[in-house]
């Protein structure tokens, strides 16, 4: 029989908490009777909206935390002072072995410092990075650094390349990931201090397979399976894809309308223009890990709804059953 996977989930983050959390929680349970969920947050309103759904009781707790850190609190002093909030309770949970992994569509700034801080950092990783998998043409990439380290050095983006690549390898299956530097210009000598130095490194990186580096508009063609920057850059990079496909699918439905013809003309192809968009959604693949610390922290959008929330949870039994945190270890020693 399989092993349990444990997940500890944040039912009071989000825009959209607790309704859609709640359900995405139950969808996921449903789906896979290896999951055991671990909702934390004020248990009344948690059994209320729970009552809407049947479930197997087994694969569902509920963990009762009375405060909640919003979005708008310095994330430090909210960890600090908040011990009894949904974020730091699932973090303690992950931290002491009661739980496998945490998913939370709460303050990106808590979890990030609540990922370091109290779940912690593997031994030898300097930073961790959040890794969004972002679609493209020809499947997926994953996405690193796209928030938590800005000003991240170049000894960093070559541990943020090894766990890439392990995160794509055994988890998505892409075998021998192809590693691109997010860059200006093809041409090695291009991009600023931090990508010049970083560029000699990476291509003397023996664990990973560095193909140069990429332009921006070469992302959505999937240049390369791991794109490898600090936060800044990844965070412009994520934002812009996702306001381009936003603005595409409006402008789409817009122009269907527009006549009977058109009208006509969309129902026709919806079907198919359907099933591609689902594919360039990032909804279909669940929240952005954050990578190198002691157990899995996953990080939803603000606005994840109950599909995301459920795929970030069913990403967490790949992540303990390929062993990726053991994997990281051995990538991060061998460098020592």
């Amino acid at each position: 029989m399989a092993e349990m996977v444990n997940v500890a989930v944040d039912a009071m983050g989000g825009d959209n908490a607790p309704a859609e959390i709640v359900k995405g929680a139950v969808e996921a349970v449903k789906e896979d009777k290896r999951i055991k969920v671990f909702l934390v947050g004020r248990e009344p309103v948690l059994k209320e909206e729970l009552k809407q759904y049947t479930y197997d009781a087994a694969q569902l707790e509920i963990v009762h935390a009375e405060e909640v850190i919003e979005t708008a609190e310095p994330p430090v002093m909210a960890i600090r002072t908040k011990k009894d909030s949904s974020i730091v309770k699932c973090m303690n949970l992950v931290k002491a072995g009661e739980c496998d992994a945490l998913v939370s569509a709460g303050s990106t700034g808590a979890v990030l410092v609540g990922g370091q801080v109290i779940v912690g950092r593997i031994k030898g990783v300097e930073r961790p990075p959040l890794a969004p998998i972002i679609p493209n043409v020809k499947g997926v990439s994953l996405l690193l650094d796209c928030g938590a380290n800005v000003d991240a050095r170049p000894s960093q983006l070559v541990q943020f390349a090894k766990m890439g690549s392990v995160y794509m390898e055994s988890v998505i299956g892409v075998k021998n990931p192809r590693v691109g530097l997010v860059n200006i210009g093809v041409e090695e000598e291009k991009g600023n201090a931090l990508t010049k130095e970083t560029y000699p490194l990476l291509q003397n990186c023996p664990e990973i397979n560095f193909i140069g580096n990429v332009e921006a508009r070469e992302i959505a063609f999937g240049a390369a399976d791991v794109l490898v920057c600090e936060a800044f850059v990844g965070n412009v990079v994520l934002k812009m894809l996702e306001g381009v496909s936003a603005a595409l699918v409006g402008k789409i439905k817009e122009g269907m309308m527009e006549s009977l013809k058109s009208k006509v003309g969309g129902l026709l192809v919806k079907p198919a223009l359907k099933k591609t968009l689902k594919g360039f959604s990032t909804e279909e693949y669940g929240g952005a890990p954050l990578l190198g610390l002691n157990g899995l922290v996953v990080k939803t959008h603000g606005s994840s709804k109950a599909v995301e929330i459920r795929n970030s949870i069913l990403q967490c039994i790949a992540f303990k059953e390929q062993r990726i945190n053991e994997k990281i270890k051995e990538k991060i020693v061998l460098e020592d």
